[in-house]
């Protein structure tokens, strides 16, 4: 793969997952809202592990996306 198209690639996937996360802790019921299932039955685990893991993707992503970074500006 073209290392010019990785950069962008982990960054918009990082700025996505953030996004999840953020949807998750501003709309925390969005699963019970939008699906009409409550499949933690009312405990939260499921939202919880919707902003756990979209944050930590959107840490390993952004850390992804500056290693290529520093790649490309040190191969220029």
């Amino acid at each position: 793969m073209d290392r010019r198209l990785v950069l962008p690639l982990e960054a918009g996937t990082a700025l996505l997952m953030g996004g999840l996360s953020l949807l998750a802790v501003v709309w925390p019921d969005w699963i019970e809202s939008v699906f009409g299932v409550d499949p933690d039955q009312g405990t939260g685990s499921v939202e919880w592990a919707m902003v756990a893991v979209p944050l930590l993707a959107m840490v390993l992503f952004g850390y992804l996306a500056r290693r290529q970074w520093r790649r490309l500006a040190s191969v220029s």
